[in-house]
């Protein structure tokens, strides 16, 4: 089965082992850009755009290959908004976010280096309302978004988050 495969495979390149990422919040016209990805075991899971960081690579930087590479565009990387601590096993994240800015490009959805072209999990790309997240099954969209009313509310969170992972020591 594909979907075992692909878990397979995020469990091999990246599960078991504490990653830095980074992520990117575009908003224009009151939706957010965000990108699905299909974890195996059919497990969908919506997100903003972003990865992991290269070593000797700063964020903005890192968080500018992984916009261009996830979604075609090109972006500025504006203000630091917070940092999450994501754990879902088999992977584990501490995931800087930043507010993005539009520069150029045509939105596609891209290909994540890191896995085999018969194993991508990104799947879909869309820009959506704070109305659109919230009519998804709260296990399928970021932590992040659980419980804000407004994506402005976004911008306004400061400081470490661990959402719901009170089962980290």
């Amino acid at each position: 089965m594909k979907e075992d495969k692909i878990g397979n495979e995020i469990n091999a390149k990246f599960g078991n082992q504490l990653r830095t990422r980074v992520n990117g919040v575009l908003i224009q016209n009151d939706k957010v850009l965000m990108i699905r990805h299909l974890m195996g075991d059919q497990k969908e899971f919506w997100s903003v755009p972003g990865g992991g960081m290269n070593f000797g690579t700063s964020a903005k930087c890192n968080l500018k290959r992984e916009f261009l590479e996830e979604t075609g565009l090109e972006i500025g990387v504006e203000n630091f908004l917070f940092v999450h601590e994501f754990f879902r096993p088999p992977l584990h994240s501490m995931e800087l976010f930043f507010e993005v800015s539009y520069i150029s490009g045509e939105i596609a959805l891209g290909t994540d280096p890191e896995l085999d072209e018969q194993n991508q999990i990104m799947t879909d790309i869309a820009w959506m309302s704070i109305s659109d997240i919230r009519s998804l099954p709260r296990e399928s969209v970021h932590q992040i978004f659980w419980d804000i009313k407004s994506l402005q509310e976004l911008g306004l969170c400061k400081g470490y988050f661990n959402f719901e992972n009170n089962y980290l020591k």
